[in-house]
């Protein structure tokens, strides 16, 4: 997959927020879209200052493609929109969290969640406490 970095060039984020971010070397952070009322991690998306920014002002999810090069608004053409709950930094800045009602499927696949098709361990039970 052929990644590519988003525009560069002044964003409309608030200054404030944009110097707390800690990208990645092509301008972006990575986003995970959680279903708000029942906690289900529904994808991963990047990005950049300004998905971000019109992200907190429309209420609904945007997202730089890296493969197509360009920003995408979740549902404009799949109808499975994504819409804003609230919007967090992780403790390093280097990651947000959008809470979202996600209507329809989250993933390309038509799949409720990116994260159901291929799972690697389930219900792992272990007797060690943590510290032990």
């Amino acid at each position: 997959m052929t990644s590519t970095p988003p525009p560069s060039g002044p964003s409309s984020l608030d200054p404030e927020i944009a110097a707390r971010l800690k990208r990645s070397a092509d301008g972006l952070v990575p986003a995970i879209a959680q279903q708000y009322d029942t906690g289900e991690v529904l994808m991963l998306g990047w990005m950049d200052d300004e998905a971000l920014h019109r992200t907190l002002t429309t209420g609904r999810c945007t997202y730089w493609s890296r493969s197509r090069g360009e920003y995408w608004v979740k549902g404009d053409t799949s109808g499975h929109f994504q819409w804003v709950k609230s919007v967090a930094l992780d403790c390093d800045a280097d990651t947000v969290l959008v809470r979202v009602d996600q209507v329809g499927a989250a993933c390309h696949t038509g799949e409720r969640t990116c994260f159901d098709a291929d799972v690697l361990l389930k219900d792992a039970v272990t007797d060690a406490s943590p510290g032990q």
